[in-house]
């Protein structure tokens, strides 16, 4: 398959068009299967929050995801391309082993996990919030495809924490789409809204997931918490997960309690 589009498509065209094109197709074949289970009705209950979006409220997230990814995301992609270009990003063959594959994409999770962090949390800063992040938050009842669902501004903020990695790295394409596909199908799971018996965070330690990015999505900004993209383990180092660990654990004893009292 490489052979074939190394052949027939520039560089450019693979890193910038071939990008955007794969980009596009996992995020909404991935999401979009959400909002059908929503408004159906169906596997209801794994659902986290009882409440469901309403139609309109679905369309208009698809109409500005649009106008978001061909006018802010296309664009970076297409003027990132010399940065990674000089830092030494490559379509020929032959493809890296799987040893730099994989060390490649953890390292990338590792540290876009960090940086995801720190700039969620200043993006929870009162004139932050109310300026940027809070479109983010106009979905407090997040399904997949409002994971990308943002401010420009904040596009642009966040998503360094994505291409930070391979920028400095610069990786074959192969690695950078691999990473691309898992990093939009994180995502799309942590704001889908529901949680499954076979949902990786009831398999991978650490891994935060639908559940616990809910939480986050419930909140006020003053008290959210639970701000990494990924894993769980900045948020219990600084202490920004502790009202939903307290509501976890009130659950466990089968009390319920409301989570904006966390």
């Amino acid at each position: 398959m490489m052979q074939y589009l190394i052949t027939h498509f520039s560089d450019f065209q693979l890193a910038c068009l071939g990008s955007f094109f794969l980009h596009e197709s996992i995020f909404f074949l991935a999401g979009l299967p959400f909002i059908y289970l929503e408004r159906a009705g169906w596997l209801s209950k794994y659902k986290i929050q009882t409440k469901n979006n309403s139609p309109a409220a679905q369309e208009k997230c698809i109409t500005r995801l649009l106008l978001y990814h061909f006018g802010v995301n296309l664009p970076v992609m297409i003027f990132s391309y010399p940065v990674f270009k000089y830092m030494g990003m490559q379509s020929s063959l032959p493809l890296p082993s799987w040893k730099v594959v994989l060390s490649q994409i953890i390292f990338y999770f590792i540290l876009e996990d960090f940086v995801f962090y720190w700039g969620h949390r200043i993006l929870h800063t009162k004139w932050l919030y109310k300026h940027v992040h809070s479109v983010h938050h106009e979905y407090a009842t997040p399904f997949g495809l409002t994971s990308e669902y943002a401010h420009p501004a904040e596009i642009l903020f966040l998503g360094f924490a994505t291409i930070v990695g391979p920028a400095i790295t610069g990786p074959h394409l192969m690695t950078l789409w691999l990473w691309m596909v898992l990093r939009v199908l994180e995502t799309v799971e942590a704001h889908c809204g529901y949680h499954f018996p076979w949902s990786l965070s009831n398999f991978i330690p650490l891994y935060g997931g639908a559940d616990f990015h809910d939480y986050h999505h419930r909140l006020l900004y003053t008290k959210s918490g639970n701000y990494s993209s990924t894993f769980v383990y900045m948020d219990w180092i600084f202490g920004t997960d502790k009202g939903y660990r307290k509501l976890k654990a009130l659950k466990s004893f089968g009390i319920e309690d409301d989570p904006k009292q966390m």
